[in-house]
């Protein structure tokens, strides 16, 4: 098992690491929607924060040596279901290749965030 860690995604904020790559695969924690500069949650509504939550699975990946289109599953949260289509549409321009894919609304998510997301991805 290798941990990844980059200062270019949020640190954690658990006893949990930013990722992990073990037998060729990388496994992603939940991202949600903290700028890694400043620590903070982004302002804006769902499509801001899944653009957030975007760039930080793909600077994770990057520091994994592997990048989004190596991505095999993802497990998408949202607050409310309501703010799917936004999400879609942000989702889609990143995740291009077309992960399988689960999507639920939750309750509530870290930092009373509306989106989070994790994947699995194929190591280089």
């Amino acid at each position: 098992m290798k941990v990844i860690s980059t200062d270019k995604a949020p640190a954690a904020i658990g006893p949990y690491s930013q990722a992990i790559v073990s037998g060729g695969v990388v496994y992603t924690s939940g991202q949600i929607a903290i700028d890694p500069k400043d620590g903070q949650v982004v302002s804006g509504g769902i499509a801001e924060q899944t653009e957030q939550v975007c760039r930080n699975i793909e600077n994770l990946l990057q520091a994994a040596g592997t990048d989004i289109s190596k991505v095999v599953k993802t497990v998408c949260f949202i607050a409310d279901m309501n703010d799917f289509g936004a999400f879609n549409a942000v989702y889609e321009k990143h995740f291009v290749s077309k992960p399988a894919r689960s999507c639920v609304a939750v309750k509530t998510l870290p930092k009373n965030v509306l989106v989070e997301v994790d994947c699995i991805a194929v190591a280089e």
